[in-house]
């Protein structure tokens, strides 16, 4: 059956079917939006950077990452797409003959169509992977490029150690680097020759085109001239290498190693020799002879013979021949670390406590911290937090005021504003951004004295703040707990929104404000309303009303992470400390309340100088491993050179940033200095009453104190026998088993003409052993002075005091266990947990006065339920055997020194039981503690304490008659300690068992969310 085909039709034929234009459209919407969002994280950090003024920081680096990124893209991929064309274009043509040949043609035949996609998409991967490696190089890069010379020279090669901390690395880079581009490019080469049959592999038919033994003999000798020039660096490398012992380089290493890589180096070259002439006459045999005899040599030479001399000639007389090295190692150390001007003293410490012992002490007596950051901030809570969207940070900071003419030591917290603290109902996105922006005001109080019933001795408080401290602007747009953004400012006459503070008295129960800093950059437009809104994923920064043409937004606000963005150069300490401070010396204008960062640059390429972990060095119990990130990126994990060499202020009110230089002698800060010349301020633009504030830094003094243990040995033998190291003693506070932290305090170390504010710590034995005695005690000069642009001649003098070995005197981990274990002071203790009440022991402070160590620790109870916050109610004191328990510093003192110590504490004017005199008013929203229940529980304390010394004293009598009337005395004194802690829990807001009762809601008196 046949089917006639259908009749072809005339006419013009059907026109092209027409692409249609969704895709085209869908590309082009795809790429806008991409950059619409790159715009969002770019264009918004080029605006942040300007408002501070340090546009260029991100310039430079941008452009030196970019420039960075085309080498290495340029390099790396040039070299793979090179050597794959040159291995194409050079391959053998003619038609397959062996198995081996058929395979690889049909291999061929099947990446074919791949090929050109291949040759250039593997290049421009490699290209990338490497561009992107090398950007991360920018800073060295830098400093190379800017470097200034360090003035000293190691003690090997005689080169400036700038040498080594600006050359040595960014060379050894550069080599690694072309080292693996050189190895990518013969692999490549390699397998290209191989496919297209340059090189055959079959048996008894090895062969290597000529075209490819050239090509590969060059990419060999060129990489076997890296490989000598990376052993000619390692000679280099060793002085800031580590040994078992020691760092830097060794007997073994100069005398062993370190020609030996000279030696490989110069083997290195004849085999580069080798291959260039293996490239034009025809055989491999040659250099790869050669290649086995750098082997061998390694193996022999750099491997066998360095350990032989190790073993049999440095082993058995380590002692005498490390001496030399050792002594390098300990110079050197010392002088990284700026502890090289160390004044070393020995200290007879007597253990005897005599009448008057304290009276050539009386400063150091007189300024002894009571107050511990570490514990009071609950207190500062309850008393001056105000409402609950404010609050204090865990720990707060020590500093020193001159109140009515005498400095005296503080302990002062900012009032930042707490989120967290207000309603689900009150989160709305007006009240978090718009309305609820700022914290408010700082709180300070004396921190040798509290008040009558333990509570601070607040000089400046309450909203609005007064005190002491003068006139200064109190709002806190940019600290350690501000939101991540905030919408301020609003167009003149606008009725201002931003709350200042809540006042039954004022319009709305609250006194609003409305920003007029330069603290952000502008979002006054559509097209920055719409970047904004992008880069924090909230599109209400687009419609709200409340962002007007005025409008400024604050981000990126922790003082930490302004500092590191604008120097990423830097390395930042643990803390940021607030200071009220006139910047410019003029009584006439209002002070500022700013941030003070402490600066650091470091290196780990320092010859010879020991390496030195910062998170260990930095961790104790009040800065744990998991605490605030000190670096911008990854904390640096070892380093072996350090200087405090800025110091950085952020205004809490606009967040302007600051960099005083500080170290002028520091050549890294000069090599910074040298790209951002325009960032660092002098020091001498610093006034007088921020120098006044500045103090030297925790941090570093942690990682000198961390050196110390051992560096304190400055003898070469002694330092290897390691029989005098010592320790850092634990915190007997806390059970964690960490570092006691170092203590700021005013103190007089021997020596010294008067009392100056200081950073202290001890030291015990090192070792395995856990005998818990003093061996040393290290104090630093930590006052600045008050002349503008000029630091006080004796700032940063580190003073160390060494105990003889035939002095017995209690670390600090003794004398917690014989305060806690002393029967009176047990017994008190046990009476003061007693009725739902909780003790705390405050720091420990160790004062060398007297001629002895001194120990000072408060003691503070608090509710254990509801409402608790602790009051100071007693004072440990030991020196020597002697141990003094009572309510006041000056009371204990004198029960230790015969009843007389010969000098008055700061609280000798503090009689328990009276009304407190904080001099200012109290503050609303706190808690007033009764001050008659208040004197009936410490009275009764202690009357409960004596008829407890009189019953033990009876029954060793075994007079029954005494014990019985004073166990009743015992008893009733109990019951009136009892009845007097539940009138103060029910004045604190809970009820007698401790459970709080429900607070009236503070939110009917606070600003309206919305409308």
């Amino acid at each position: 059956m046949t089917f006639a085909s259908a009749p072809r039709t005339s006419g013009p034929a059907p026109a092209p079917r027409r692409r249609g234009a969704l895709v085209p459209t869908l590309v082009v919407l795809a790429v806008l939006a991409a950059l619409v969002m790159a715009m969002a994280q770019v264009w918004t950090e080029v605006q942040w950077y300007s408002q501070l003024g340090f546009t260029d920081v991100l310039v430079r680096e941008w452009v030196t990452r970019a420039v960075l990124f085309a080498i290495g893209f340029v390099v790396m991929g040039g070299a793979v797409w090179l050597n794959l064309h040159l291995a194409y274009a050079r391959r053998q043509v003619y038609p397959p003959t062996t198995p081996e040949e058929r395979n690889l043609d049909r291999y061929r035949e099947s990446i074919e169509p791949l090929r050109r996609l291949i040759m250039v998409g593997a290049p421009v991967v490699l290209g990338l992977f490497a561009g992107s490696s090398l950007s991360g190089m920018w800073r060295p890069v830098l400093t190379l490029l800017n470097q200034e010379r360090f003035g000293e020279t190691d003690p090997q090669f005689n080169m400036d150690i700038a040498f080594f901390v600006f050359t040595l690395p960014v060379v050894r880079a550069i080599v690694s680097f072309l080292m693996t581009v050189v190895f990518l490019s013969a692999v490549a080469a390699l397998i290209t020759h191989y496919l297209y049959g340059g090189i055959s592999l079959a048996p008894r038919q090895q062969k290597v085109s000529p075209a490819a033994r050239v090509h590969l003999s060059v990419l060999a000798a060129v990489f076997v001239l890296l490989i000598a020039v990376s052993y000619w660096l390692d000679r280099y490398s060793m002085l800031v290498g580590e040994n078992d012992r020691f760092a830097g380089a060794s007997y073994t290493d100069i005398n062993a190693n370190l020609p030996a890589k000279a030696i490989l180096a110069a083997i290195a070259l004849v085999v580069v020799v080798l291959f260039v002439v293996a490239a034009f006459r025809g055989s491999w045999t040659v250099p790869v002879a050669g290649i086995a005899v750098m082997i061998v040599s390694a193996l022999v030479v750099g491997t066998a013979y360095p350990a032989v001399i190790q073993r049999f000639q440095v082993e058995p007389n380590a002692q005498t021949v490390e001496r030399p090295y050792i002594q390098r190692n300990i110079d050197a150390t010392l002088a990284a670390y700026g502890l090289d001007d160390v004044e070393v003293e020995t200290y007879s410490a007597t253990t005897e406590a005599e009448a008057g012992q304290l009276r050539a002490d009386s400063q150091s007596t007189a300024s002894i911290r009571l107050l511990d950051p570490n514990i009071v901030s609950p207190t500062f809570n309850q008393l001056q937090q105000n409402r609950q969207y404010y609050g204090f940070p865990t720990t707060l900071s020590v500093d020193r005021y001159t109140i009515d003419g005498e400095k005296r030591d503080t302990v002062i917290a900012v009032r930042e504003l707490n989120q967290d603290g207000l309603g689900a109902d009150q989160r709305t996105w007006i009240n978090d951004h718009t309305v609820y922006t700022h914290g408010f005001g700082v709180v300070a109080a004396y921190g040798n004295t509290t008040s009558a019933d333990g509570r601070p001795a607040f000089f400046q408080q309450g909203i609005p703040s007064v005190g002491a401290l003068g006139d200064y602007e109190p709002r806190v747009y940019f600290g350690q707990n501000s939101p991540e953004y905030s919408i301020v400012g609003a167009p003149e006459g606008t009725e201002p929104w931003e709350l200042d503070y809540p006042d039954d008295d004022a319009e709305n129960s609250a006194v609003n404000n409305t920003y007029s800093g330069d603290g952000g950059p502008s979002v006054g437009n559509f097209f920055q309303k719409l970047l904004y809104a992008l880069k924090f994923g909230d599109m209400q920064i687009l419609f709200s009303d409340r962002v007007t043409e005025e409008s400024q937004i604050l981000f990126d606000r922790d003082p930490h992470q302004r500092v590191a963005k604008v120097a990423p150069y830097l390395t930042l300490d643990n803390r940021a400390y607030p200071a009220v401070v006139d910047m410019d010396d003029d009584e006439s204008t209002p002070k500022d309340l700013v941030w003070i960062v402490d600066g650091y640059t470091t290196t780990n390429d320092y010859p010879y100088s020991a390496r030195e972990s910062l998170e260990e060095a930095t961790t104790d119990s009040v800065v744990d491993a998991n605490g605030q990130p000190v670096t911008v990126g990854a904390l640096p994990e070892q380093v072996n050179y350090i200087r405090n060499s800025v110091k950085a202020v952020v205004n809490a009110y606009d967040g302007k940033v600051t960099l005083f230089e500080w170290d002028e002698q520091d050549p890294i800060l000069q090599t910074w200095e040298n790209i951002f010349p325009e960032h660092i301020t002098p020091m001498s633009e610093i006034s007088g009453d921020l120098m006044s504030h500045l103090r030297y830094p925790e941090d570093l003094f942690k990682v000198q104190r961390t050196l110390l243990t051992e560096y304190h040995v400055t003898d070469a033998s002694s330092f290897y026998s390691g029989s005098n190291f010592w320790n850092i003693p634990t915190d007997p506070t806390v059970a964690t088993g960490v570092q006691q932290p170092p203590f700021y305090l005013t103190m007089q170390m021997p020596g010294q003409e008067d009392a100056r504010f200081s950073l202290t710590s001890s030291f015990i034995p090192g070792g395995n052993t856990d005998r818990n005695i003093l061996t040393g005690f290290l104090a630093v000069d930590s006052e600045t002075g008050d002349t503008a642009g000029e630091v006080r001649e004796g700032y940063g003098k580190m003073r160390l005091l060494e105990l003889p070995s035939d002095v017995t005197v209690p670390g600090p981990g003794q004398v917690q266990n014989n305060f806690n274990s002393n029967p009176a002071v047990s017994s008190e203790l046990n009476l003061l947990r007693q009725g739902n009440s909780n003790v705390q022991l405050g720091n420990l402070l160790t004062l060398p006065v007297g001629g002895g160590l001194l120990y000072v620790q408060p003691v503070y109870v608090q509710s254990a339920a509801g409402t608790s916050y602790p009051l100071l109610q007693r004072v440990l004191v030991s020196f020597g055997d002697e141990i003094g328990f009572a309510s006041t510093l000056d009371e204990a003192l004198d029960a230790v020194f015969g009843g007389d110590s010969g000098a008055e504490a700061g609280d000798a004017d503090v009689e328990p039981g009276e009304e407190p005199t904080d001099g200012g008013k109290e503050p609303e929203g706190t808690t007033e503690v009764p001050a008659a229940a208040q004197e009936r529980l410490t009275e009764a304390l202690a009357d409960a304490q004596k008829a407890l010394a009189d019953s033990n004293a009876a029954l060793a009598e075994s007079d029954w008659t005494a014990y019985g009337e004073a166990q009743e005395r015992l008893s009733t004194a109990i019951s009136e300690a009892l009845a007097a802690e539940d009138e103060i829990a029910k004045a604190a807001g809970e009820t007698p068992d401790g459970a709080a009762t429900e607070a009236p809601t503070e939110g009917a008196t606070e600003q309206p969310t919305e409308g």
